[in-house]
């Protein structure tokens, strides 16, 4: 068996020889062991523990749009994504189409050449145009293509020093236990070689289908299509995961193209009854009605399986190595139904209910954020103790820093705070939904309003931070939006109990599903997806988690900033006292938020004075560290650490500290390295002052106060959502105002733009009117 063994490896190409002669002959004991097949995964996520792995390639996937050969670009990539799971230690099955396509490309190639050589001879002239290529009969096509198809794939997979095995099946290798037999072992060889089984329906001598022979049990299934033939290979061959690439997304619940068409996520066994089958492909012998039925029996024999796009140019190219990690791509069928709702039926429901939320009185959304207001106050140790259990077990963990625990900390004090907040907020609800911005007489009894109105569907995604689920879900009552919210794990508990009393308040005017909770395993990445759902994402979070999610979100405006890289500038004017203060509450006040001190600028005479030594003093007394920036560090003979990069936000008590020539200088350095966010002067010039708050291009620009004012409630917005540095719609500490956008409403008599032209009989008039002022059809009804 070990000649044997080392015989196949001097058949391999020379640049991989040597991994897989190691594979066969190392102990079994080295192998890695996938899990107990059994039961499929019930989880998306679970997806990453996948160890062996059938990728099935539909006709569609593999076949350029003529159906007259190979797609080969897709084809690479999905070659690519294959050998480099397999590379990581999988084992990686192929269930190919194609050979008929390749084939009959081949086969036409050589009819018309040889029947213009023929016409050439009998004819003596070119007569080209009269050719026709007879039908080509598909199992000839089979023949003609198989060797050609395997040709390609060696090829492609020799680059990434993979090896590949054809095998060729029909339906009587399942039925005959011997021939089954074989075919198992064959297969479980290969793959302990580390080879890549490539497996197609032998067509050049299979039989028609039976017709309804197939699915009939566990144990029995027709090998009728590539997609029955991936089925049973993967139960056969105890995969624990089943991918199916076709044309579409995934499973729809009608046809796709269909206006009410919804692409479902997770489909379970049991709810074929509420979906509709469209026709075939374009190709192949399948529909999506034969990829459901091979998938569910799949499924009931152990294996997961995912139904996905495999032709979409923008996602062909990770589409395989996406599924495996687990992310939201086509749909995944699951034996284990959640006992809640999809996140898609919770946007879905909040959106409806928002819509009630917005079209209620003022006075009734004030009077529900006042009952939340109540209820934090009143309820506070329901809620401090589910807030302790998440502190225990954040404590026990040992992974928060000290910033995130104090997030994370509530106390009778902050939930105090947190009322009087949303009391601020619900007053300011009186004048939000429904204001009139602009009025203009168009034309006599044309009028024209712009008013406010709710952006729609927000999603807030914060981490260990329980205190902003009732600050976000006021503002958006407050301005008619419905909420998804996406908490930190660290916060579960508390997060559950404030989200329910957030709806207990809701539902005082039965607009209780307006806020909802995210509670179930959806990752961040695919929440951004859900474009044609959500209107506005709003990251509360470290930077990093920012920065994720804008990369993340598709189609899906974020509103926040990345970073909050905050500079004080101390002026050769400044007052002593002054400086002190600032920069100590600026930086010590609390390192880890997003307006905190992190570069401290000095004018260079302040080197060397009496002030200088006493920012130094107090910072170390704070225990401050400090990194000095390249010019600060080349007046000291012995400074401190130098600075590795003067855009840094440290969230910690550490800042960098930098020498300036002049206010323009600064001006300059916190263009250059700042990020937009808040940034302070202290001086007693006035015109310096003024000069810097004019030029400074950041969302807070401050005069002799500390940076830590950028925040909603300190400027009296109640709370905030979060604090913007985009240029568009909402900048700095975003409340209220910034969850809002407008609509235009125009009232007419039966107006047409004809009415207008040079032959038409009215003009416009275009005149502001006051915004207090009644319409003229309020005018005439008095």
């Amino acid at each position: 068996m070990l000649l044997q063994r080392l015989t196949l490896c001097s058949r391999i190409p020379l640049d991989s020889q040597r991994r897989v002669c190691w594979l066969l002959t190392r102990p079994l004991s080295q192998v890695r062991q996938g899990r107990a097949h059994g039961s499929s995964f019930a989880h998306r996520g679970e997806l990453r523990q996948a160890k062996r792995i059938v990728v099935k390639l539909g006709s569609a996937v593999v076949t350029r749009g003529d159906e007259c050969g190979l797609a080969l670009g897709r084809l690479a990539s999905i070659v690519e994504q294959v050998a480099m799971l397999q590379n990581q230690g999988r084992e990686m099955m192929i269930v190919t189409s194609g050979a008929v396509a390749f084939g009959k490309q081949r086969l036409r190639h050589e009819i018309l050449l040889s029947q213009s050589v023929r016409q050439a001879l009998h004819s003596g002239q070119n007569q080209l145009k009269d050719m026709s290529v007879p039908v080509l009969e598909a199992r000839a096509c089979a023949a003609a293509g198989q060797s050609g198809l395997m040709a390609l794939y060696e090829a492609m997979f020799t680059q990434y020093s993979t090896c590949t095995a054809q095998v060729l099946v029909t339906n009587l290798d399942f039925h005959d236990d011997q021939k089954r037999q074989n075919l198992n072992s064959t297969l479980q060889e290969l793959l302990r070689m580390n080879i890549v089984p490539i497996i197609n329906t032998n067509d050049a001598v299979v039989p028609p289908p039976e017709p309804n022979s197939d699915l009939q049990g566990v144990n029995v299934i027709s090998i009728k299509d590539n997609d029955s033939l991936a089925a049973r290979l993967a139960v056969e061959m105890k995969a624990d995961l089943l991918i199916a690439l076709s044309d579409v997304e995934g499973l729809y619940n009608s046809p796709p193209g269909t206006d009410d068409a919804k692409l479902i996520d997770i489909f379970y066994p049991g709810d074929q009854q509420s979906i509709t089958y469209g026709t075939k492909s374009r190709v192949g012998i399948g529909g999506m009605e034969a990829k459901v039925k091979a998938a569910l029996w799949a499924l009931q024999g152990g294996t997961s399986v995912v139904i996905a796009n495999g032709t979409h140019p923008k996602v062909t190219g990770h589409v395989i190595t996406d599924i495996v990690e687990g992310k939201k791509v086509g749909t995944f069928f699951s034996e284990i139904k959640p006992a809640g709702p999809t996140v898609e039926q919770q946007t879905e429901v909040a959106r409806s209910t928002g819509r009630t939320l917005a079209s209620l009185h003022p006075d009734q959304r004030s009077e529900i954020i006042c009952h939340l207001a109540d209820l934090l106050t009143e309820r506070k140790e329901e809620i401090l103790t589910a807030n302790k259990m998440d502190m225990d077990l954040a404590v026990n963990a040992g992974q928060l820093p000290p910033a995130m625990l104090k997030r994370l900390s509530l106390s009778p004090a902050k939930l105090n705070s947190l009322a009087i907040g949303l009391r601020q907020i619900a007053v300011a609800a009186q004048d939000s939904v429904g204001r009139v911005l602009r009025r203009t007489r168009v034309a006599h009894n044309l009028e024209l309003e712009q008013i406010t109105v709710p952006i729609g569907v927000l999603l807030v995604i914060f981490e260990a931070r329980p205190d902003c689920l009732p600050q976000v879900s006021a503002l958006a009552i407050a301005s008619g939006n419905a909420l998804l919210l996406k908490g930190g794990k660290e916060a579960a508990n508390t997060n559950r109990v404030l989200h329910q009393l957030t709806q207990e308040a809701l539902s005082m005017h039965g607009v209780r599903e307006a806020v909802q909770l995210v509670s179930t395993r959806e990752e961040v990445e695919d929440l951004c997806r859900l474009d044609k759902m959500i209107d506005l994402i709003i990251p509360r979070g470290s930077s990093q988690l920012v920065r994720n999610i804008q990369l993340a979100a598709k189609g899906i405006p974020v509103l926040g900033h990345s970073e909050g890289i905050c500079h004080v500038y101390v002026d050769a004017d400044a007052s002593v006292d002054k400086v002190i203060k600032i920069v100590r509450d600026s930086k010590c006040d609390y390192p880890a938020a997003c307006n905190a001190m992190e570069t401290l600028l000095i004018h260079r005479d302040i080197l060397r004075t009496p002030l200088f030594d006493q920012i130094i003093d107090m910072l170390r007394t704070e225990r401050v560290k400090i990194h000095a920036g390249p010019r600060f560090a080349s007046y000291l003979t012995f400074s401190p650490s130098e600075a590795s990069s003067l855009r840094t936000e440290y969230g910690d008590l550490e800042c960098c500290m930098e020498v300036v020539d002049s206010m323009e200088e600064a001006v300059d350095h916190i263009h250059k390295y700042g990020s937009s966010h808040t940034d302070v002067i202290i001086t007693e010039n006035e015109d310096k002052a003024e000069q810097f708050l004019q030029q400074l291009d950041s969302a807070c620009v401050f005069w002799n106060a500390s940076s830590r004012f950028a925040d909603g409630y300190r400027f009296g917005l109640g709370a905030e959502v979060g604090i913007s540095t985009a240029r568009i719609h909402a900048r700095g500490p975003v409340g209220l105002e910034g969850l809002l956008t407008t609509k235009w409403v125009l009232r007419g008599d039966g107006h047409t733009a004809a009415d207008f032209s040079e032959q038409g009989t009215m003009k416009y008039l275009h005149e502001n009117l006051a915004v207090g002022q009644p319409l003229a059809g309020q005018r005439d009804s008095n």
